[in-house]
């Protein structure tokens, strides 16, 4: 196999075992409620916790931590997760918890660095490559949840989570000494840039960032609040939840690819971003038809027509890889890391503001589904403002 795509599923790889650690805590509910004696409210905040912990993670991009060393900035990463997944069984406060799931949030940064090295292995590639890899985000999820399933049959109460917890931890670090081996190191720059290739006073970035919003609002969100607001059995209900991250998980490829055979016919940084353009809109325009099926399946109660409305929605995915490369293809080389950084900060805000709009104050489903379609329409409006903007490596030279 080519060493190019090696280092794609050996990052896949990795990048799964990382993201294991997002919904496993919520599969141990009953005994996490019980043996820290706290509500299902309470149990909430490390969800909450850790999806900030996304957002802080790019705050932190711009900073020197995840810069210098590659390999030095992705086994910091995944310690992040790892570290907190030892100590979370140990813990003997529940708010010592919810702090540490705000450090496994820092897990999404593996995202923006894979994007600088992609963007050094690949050019029309890239969004086929960077689907591959952001893959692994939701077979990460399923495999953490069978993992739990796994555990909680095989042990008993608060055993079962120690059980889980180590046994994840232990694989992200095995699956970060097996990486460590078979990837090349290089540098990401470290150094400032002078304010006329500030990537934060660049219109572009601000607008750009905020396409891939939407989709973020709609990822991280819509099944939790879907099944919250369904009247299905227990096992219909874990169906539905499986069929999400299956379909995010194919999406992602298939509109990474799509993005590659619309890449390779015009490889100049136009052609590539009216690629990504294309790839993201058709994205949301799908989106929005799979959300307005997802409504009336609920409306209905209708499980089987629920099943092929979260299938199609999965394609809110599809935004993903197409968006992760947009930093090399818009700006100049000496910048796009800085860049990677910006957009995934700008985007991620979704992740500090969806959770409590829908959750907290959402209440009825028909307002929570018009949401999400607005949402689908803001994508493909800003993607068209872009599109007629200069690109940062247009006007830089």
């Amino acid at each position: 196999m080519d060493k190019r795509w090696s280092t794609v599923l050996i990052n896949t790889a990795l990048l799964a075992s990382g993201f294991g650690t997002m919904h496993m805590l919520e599969k141990f509910k009953d005994v996490v409620l019980s043996h820290y004696g706290i509500t299902e409210a309470m149990m909430s905040y490390q969800q909450t916790a850790y999806v900030v912990g996304l957002f802080v993670a790019f705050l932190l991009g711009g900073t020197s931590l995840f810069k210098g060393s590659f390999k030095r900035s992705v086994a910091l990463i995944v310690s992040f997760a790892a570290i907190p997944q030892f100590l979370i069984p140990f813990m003997p406060s529940w708010w010592g918890v919810v702090l540490l799931r705000f450090f496994q949030g820092f897990i999404v940064a593996l995202i923006a660095v894979f994007s600088n090295q992609i963007g050094r292995l690949f050019v029309a590639e890239r969004p086929f490559a960077k689907g591959v890899i952001l893959s692994g985000i939701f077979w990460g999820g399923i495999y953490g949840i069978n993992l739990a399933r796994w555990a909680s049959s095989a042990y008993s109460g608060w055993e079962s989570v120690k059980v889980a917890f180590i046994v994840s931890a232990i694989v992200m670090y095995a699956m970060l000494a097996i990486w460590w081996l078979f990837i090349e190191d290089f540098e990401i720059p470290k150094e400032k840039r002078s304010s006329g290739s500030n990537v934060w006073k660049m219109p572009f970035t601000w607008v750009f960032g905020f396409t891939f919003f939407p989709a973020l609002w709609i990822i991280f969100t819509l099944g939790s609040f879907t099944l919250h607001n369904v009247n299905f059995s227990d096992a219909q209900v874990a169906n539905l939840v499986m069929t999400l991250e299956v379909s995010m998980g194919l999406w992602s490829i298939v509109m990474g690819y799509l993005g590659y055979r619309l890449s390779v016919k015009n490889t100049s940084n136009r052609g590539l971003f009216k690629a990504i353009v294309s790839v993201m809109t058709l994205s949301y325009a799908v989106t929005f038809l799979g959300i307005f099926i997802v409504w009336k399946a609920i409306s209905a109660n209708d499980y089987r027509l629920a099943l092929l409305g979260i299938a199609i929605t999965g394609i809110v995915q599809g935004t993903g890889p197409a968006f992760w490369t947009t930093a090399p293809a818009a700006y100049p080389k000496e910048i796009y890391p800085e860049a990677s950084f910006a957009l995934g900060l700008i985007s991620n805000s979704a992740n500090a503001v969806a959770p409590n709009v829908m959750f907290v104050l959402v209440k009825s489903v028909t307002t929570g589904m018009v949401i999400y379609l607005a949402m689908a329409l803001l994508g493909i409006v800003l993607l068209l403002i872009s599109s007629r903007m200069k690109l940062p490596v247009e006007e830089l030279s």
